[in-house]
């Protein structure tokens, strides 16, 4: 696959010129092998800066092989991105097991340790420690320092005064990235939700989540979107949006805002998140396009220590 390169957000001498950069999350969802490819070609010539590559949710999605990752992985470096292996978030059997292994030893590309296998296999290296590592104190981060980590990502069910205090306490030298966009990764399980809905098992699944691009909506009896059913995963119904939130996480020292693939519109959603870190556009007038965007509804509620279906955008906003 051919790739244009992209000048992105450095100058003619390479210095960075942004308060943060733009990354752009694993695709959580199974999408056909030639969208995947068409995604990433559009990615290419985006404003993000970072791109995380792999399957992260369900090790029988097998669209793209590491061999195909690589490739991807190779040709967007080309374009001028920092590309980050991520890894499998749940190791059930051997088999993940050998794949974590070669994902880990790839030797061209940064990974992201999703379980805490992956850190046994990466210490001594440098590696970005995600989310579902659920670290929640200073002392963590010393720890996973010792042992190479370079950044980590904030779990998603804390708020952004506990981000100011791990700031405080952040190793030197350890990079921060913050969920951004996108629907909240809450729980993953052994068993496939999406294989029972279809009153199949998970061993012969026949790949039912491809029919479900932005996995499926599950209603509360009463009525209102209550979570989206993705696999083994479950995710939040309503979409997690940090654009009114962007000056105090720049504030706070964060070098990485995260953006996590619909199948519509994320290049929209990129295009509105990087005219926002230059200053071109206020971040209010952002929120209500990215509304737009958005497949059910906005929610905060973490950030401000509630319950994380909880929007309150007049106090993100002011």
């Amino acid at each position: 696959m051919a790739i244009a390169p992209n000048s992105g957000r450095r100058d003619e001498a390479g210095n960075g010129v942004l308060p943060l950069r733009l990354s752009l999350g694993p695709i959580l969802y199974l999408w056909p092998r030639e969208d995947i490819y068409d995604f990433y070609t559009c990615v290419a010539e985006s404003a993000v800066d970072v791109v995380y590559l792999g399957e992260v949710v369900c090790a029988k999605r097998r669209a793209l092989r590491l061999i195909d990752w690589l490739a991807l992985a190779e040709d967007l470096r080309e374009a001028g991105k920092e590309v980050v292996l991520a890894t499998l978030g749940l190791i059930e059997s051997e088999a993940d097991l050998r794949a974590l292994r070669r994902f880990c030893t790839n030797g061209r590309f940064l990974v992201e340790a999703n379980d805490m296998a992956a850190v046994q296999l990466l210490q001594g290296g440098p590696f970005v420690a995600g989310a579902t590592l659920n670290i929640y104190n200073e002392r963590s981060l010393r720890i996973l320092a010792e042992r190479g980590l370079r950044r980590w990502v904030m779990p998603l069910e804390l708020s952004g005064a506990t981000l100011k205090q791990l700031q405080a306490g952040r190793p030197a030298g350890i990079e921060t990235e913050v969920f951004g966009f996108g629907r909240l990764p809450l729980a993953t399980s052994a068993r496939c939700f999406t294989a029972r809905r279809h009153n199949a098992t998970k061993e012969q699944c026949e790949g039912r989540c491809q029919d479900d691009p932005d996995g499926l909506l599950v209603r509360a009896q009463d009525g209102p979107e209550l979570l989206v059913i993705n696999g083994v995963q479950v995710q939040s119904a309503h979409t997690f949006n940090a654009l009114p939130m962007l000056g105090e996480l720049i504030a706070a020292g964060v070098e990485l805002l995260r953006i996590s693939p619909q199948f519509h519109d994320t290049f929209e959603v990129v295009r509105v998140f990087d005219l926002c870190r230059r200053g071109e556009m206020e971040p209010d007038a952002g929120r209500h396009i990215l509304e737009s965007l958005m497949p059910v509804g906005p929610c905060d509620g973490y950030w401000w220590g509630e319950a994380g279906h909880v929007d309150w955008p007049a106090n993100a906003i002011g």
